[in-house]
């Protein structure tokens, strides 16, 4: 029988499972869109400037819904968790403050001109107010970032009262994690976006839509995959390493590795069932030295066992054991298909190898699905804390019944199905219609387009 407790953590991963991809794709959507337009002022190319209408309209509709599914989580943490905001919201609280300030505003107070000011203003100003909301979105990011990458790894604070007391800004803001997890997280968002545009366009060639806008498409995203999933890889090896010196538990959970046998080194388990109960993993598949040779870069060093910690302080093994090989999985496919495009590009036939373009169709969610999988692995392995070491999930939870969270959960999954399934349907429709094809390119004598945005088209 699940508990209060259960019932509110299901209800905030809900919420911000659904949340995350809306940003995900806006953060690397408004980088997109920044590149286009420059690419479009320097060349006067006008492909540039029909992809840059085509994936500005799409832009808004996910920004929207960003902001809506945004806004729920903010009153999760008074509601459902109400005891973390008493203790940590000294730091959690100003962190997400700067957010709305440096990064929201920022980018509400461009994006009016982004998307409705072609009549209205210059094209150098247009242009300077895309790169500010793509500014702002990487901000945003930023200071998200920082909030919860404390909670893994907090710093730069006393404890007076049963209360977190901020001593050191420079610490908190740039925890140990924070570095790693904030570029992880930046690259993770321009490949999921890549993705997105690269299977988008897939669609159309294999569909017979085979014009400049389309192949642009391709070419552009199959080149940031490229660079961005091999660098993504190493990132992510550094990353590791942190969360291994920080967190050893979430280490240990991830490798489903429970116990260390004298003199000899860790191997890496491919696949099996992590038993909590029975505490090993049933029909593992192991290859010796590689789990030391990968964890910690050395052939000899062992990794901490799960035995080796308390049981209560052990996170959930069987789960993030198989989030992270869906994430590195999939990782390994980003990076092939990087690779396959490189050499379909230098033999000429990247734009009609059916059998490769239904191969990045497929691929088109898989961005999200590694976003979502890396999340769960990131967050369920912090537990059972929800400030790492300092405060207790089931410590931070409000006095609610089970009744009452039942319901507020059967609410929101309703809701947000009803109402994301129209927004994403729609953002599809357009995805399906496609780019113009008929436009000359050439604006007005000052500068600004002659048809102007609408994201009703």
């Amino acid at each position: 029988m699940l508990h209060a407790l259960d019932l509110a953590r299901i209800q905030f991963a809900f919420t911000v499972s659904f949340h995350i991809i809306f940003p995900a794709i806006t953060i690397g959507m408004a980088s997109y869109l920044a590149v286009l337009e420059g690419l479009w002022l320097k060349t006067a190319n006008p492909v540039y400037k029909n992809l840059y209408h085509f994936w500005s309209k799409i832009f808004a509709v996910n920004f929207a819904m960003g902001v809506v599914s945004g806004l729920v989580m903010s009153y999760e943490f008074g509601t459902n968790w109400s005891r973390f905001s008493d203790v940590g919201g000294a730091v959690t609280g100003p962190l997400l403050t700067y957010e709305v300030l440096t990064a929201f505003f920022l980018e509400a107070g461009f994006l009016g001109v982004m998307l409705f000011g072609w009549q209205k203003v210059s094209r150098k100003m247009h242009f300077f107010a895309t790169i500010m909301v793509a500014i702002g979105t990487l901000i945003s990011m930023f200071w998200i970032l920082s909030s919860n990458s404390w909670m893994q790894t907090p710093q730069g604070f006393d404890i007076v009262n049963g209360r977190v007391v901020p001593v050191d800004w420079f610490k908190i803001v740039f925890n140990p994690s924070f570095p790693y997890r904030f570029c992880h997280m930046a690259l993770a968002a321009f490949i999921s976006t890549a993705f997105f545009v690269a299977s988008s366009a897939a669609w159309h060639l294999l569909n017979g839509n085979d014009s400049q806008p389309v192949r642009k498409m391709l070419s552009m995203a199959m080149w940031m995959i490229l660079i961005a999933a091999p660098v993504q890889a190493v990132v992510g090896d550094a990353h590791g390493l942190n969360t291994l010196e920080h967190q050893p538990a979430k280490i240990a959970a991830i490798e489903g590795h429970w116990e260390n046998k004298p003199g000899e080194a860790t191997p890496l388990i491919l696949f099996g069932i992590p038993d909590m109960a029975a505490e090993k993993t049933k029909y593992s598949l192991e290859i010796p030295y590689l789990g030391s040779l990968i964890l910690t870069h050395s052939l000899h060093k062992q990794i901490p066992a799960l035995k080796s910690f308390p049981k209560e302080d052990r996170p959930n093994s069987t789960v993030i054991f198989w989030t992270f090989r869906v994430m590195a999985g999939l990782g390994m496919l980003m990076v092939l298909s990087g690779l396959l495009a490189l050499v379909l590009r230098r033999r000429g036939s990247l734009y009609c190898n059916r059998l490769f373009l239904r191969f990045v169709m497929l691929m088109g969610p898989s961005g999200l699905i590694a976003l979502l999988a890396g999340w769960i692995t990131t967050e369920m392995g912090r537990q059972p804390w929800v400030v790492y070491g300092l405060l207790r999930t089931k410590d931070a939870v409000s006095n609610h019944d089970v009744y009452q969270l039942s319901f507020s959960l059967a609410l929101f999954v309703v809701i947000y199905f009803a109402v994301f399934t129209v927004g994403i349907g729609y953002m599809l429709r357009l995805v399906k219609k496609g780019p113009a094809q008929g436009d000359d390119g050439h604006g007005d004598q000052h500068g600004a387009f002659r048809r102007p945005l609408s994201i009703t088209e």
